[in-house]
């Protein structure tokens, strides 16, 4: 008989392999056909409005971010925590009060980007012009209304297939009205239809509906779970239930707000610093560096969001022996898929590039390698911010993340200016490496240090 792999004896894991493999296979499947309707955004547009673009759906992100409190996270921890004691009342709280707070922060974020379009569009764009297309754009954060919280409830509750399947859903639908609208433009008379128009518009467009599908569809989903666990009337719960929690729930909401706000600086402004400092054409090079790189990430980050409700569970039980287990596969897994993939863009990146996006874009090559070591060693340990997370750090991912930011900002006005967005790559692969390790290294100790404490509990 074959003795099976050491992987299969573990059903923490299997569970979690699982839930990732429902949503790598849409997640698959979506990468692949954003990497198509990648292709032809890029060639509709060319290097200088691709860059623009990028600029433009980072702003509202960014925007968006500031005046997000992470409630994917929050609701894991604290519903996940209630769910797993059978206290479903406070359970239907917390996300009652997660989900009224996304929904003000939602409106705060529009307000800031309609404020602040005209010095996005002045700055990063390098058009005064473009501002109304900052705000139209902007509006894709009010369809979020709820977006993290019912993220959150649907991971606790085990619903990554229902997930899966609708980003499945959305990638078609992007795919699908890009393709059509680069037919368009190259098959139909230029004074015929809409193809007068901007081919930025088109592309906005597409984009927002897009994001109008994937937010409509998972906050249904959510809303529906809500009643089937808690009944019809879940939404009158009364938050008074929460007394007594108030003082942890906002330490932990405030806590991955501000880490969630350092990491704009870290890690999700890339595009704005180069368009800053130097022009969208370059702008245009980073973000396809970062779409390349995505699809390395792409398939590990579902690995992140089912890890985080399995550790939770484990952790809120002192079952160090599964976390430790859980922890070693995971990383096996992701370090061994990211080491082939870096490989395969090594060799094959940039024939890939001049034959998909044109000569235009080779510049885009040297970026893509720098940011491939850093990844490396960020997906081998992906786990670190859910095993925090999990054993109530969230203080200490924000202090990592803000000395980080201090020195990262500093780098970009050293580096960016004169390296252009060779020195981002470069500063955001350092990043990955530098937080990685101290991240990962403080979980482990963590978690040494309360299985050391439950061994003398066992033994006195």
């Amino acid at each position: 008989m074959i003795k099976k792999s050491f992987l299969s004896h573990s059903p923490i894991f299997q569970r979690m392999l699982k839930n990732t493999a429902y949503l790598f296979s849409a997640t698959g499947i979506s990468a692949a056909l954003s990497l198509i309707q990648g292709i032809f955004i890029a060639r509709l547009l060319g290097v200088n409005n691709y860059g623009i673009l990028g600029t433009m759906m980072l702003f509202t992100g960014v925007v968006n971010n500031i005046a997000s409190f992470r409630m994917d996270e929050l609701v894991v921890k604290f519903v996940g925590h209630y769910t797993e004691i059978g206290d479903t009342k406070r359970a239907a709280a917390v996300f009652k009060i997660a989900a009224l707070v996304e929904v003000a922060s939602s409106f705060v974020a529009y307000a800031l980007i309609w404020l602040l379009a005209p010095l996005g569009a002045q700055f990063f764009a390098k058009d005064s012009a473009l501002s109304n297309w900052f705000i139209i754009y902007g509006v894709v954060v009010l369809f979020n209304l709820i977006f993290e919280s019912s993220t959150g409830l649907m991971q606790i509750f085990d619903c990554f297939r229902r997930i899966a399947m609708l980003n499945l859903l959305q990638s078609i639908v992007t795919m699908v009205l890009i393709l059509a609208a680069y037919l368009i433009s190259i098959f139909v008379p230029s004074d015929v239809l809409f193809v007068q128009h901007s081919p930025m518009m088109i592309v906005v467009v597409v984009y927002m509906v897009s994001k109008l599908v994937g937010a409509v569809g998972l906050t249904g989903m959510a809303l529906r779970e809500a009643q089937q666990r808690w009944g019809k009337g879940w939404w009158l719960t009364s938050l008074s239930l929460l007394n007594g929690q108030w003082r942890e729930l906002i330490n932990f909401a405030v806590s991955t707000n501000l880490s969630a706000t350092i990491n704009l600086i870290n890690k999700d402004s890339e595009l704005l610093w180069v368009a800053y400092f130097r022009n969208p054409t370059e702008t245009g090079y980073y973000k396809l560096a970062l779409t390349l790189l995505n699809m390395v990430q792409m398939p590990v980050s579902p690995m992140a969001n089912a890890t985080y409700p399995e550790l939770s569970r484990e952790v809120a039980n002192k079952r160090w022996k599964n976390v430790k287990k859980l922890l070693f596969e995971g990383s096996l897994v992701a370090g061994g898929y990211t080491l082939v993939a870096s490989l395969g863009l090594l060799i094959l990146g940039q024939p890939f590039i001049y034959y998909a996006y044109s000569a235009q874009y080779l510049p885009t090559y040297p970026a893509l390698i720098i940011l491939l070591a850093g990844v490396l060693i960020a997906n081998t340990f992906y786990w670190r911010r859910p095993a925090l997370l999990a054993f109530g750090l969230p203080e200490y991912l924000t202090k990592v993340s803000f000395w980080a930011a201090v020195v990262k900002t500093l780098g970009y006005f050293f580096f960016v200016p004169s390296w252009g967005y060779l020195g981002c790559a470069v500063l955001l692969s350092g990043y990955n490496i530098f937080t990685s390790l101290i991240n990962t290294s403080k979980a482990v100790i963590t978690l040494r240090r309360r299985e050391t404490v439950v061994e003398l509990a066992r033994i006195s």
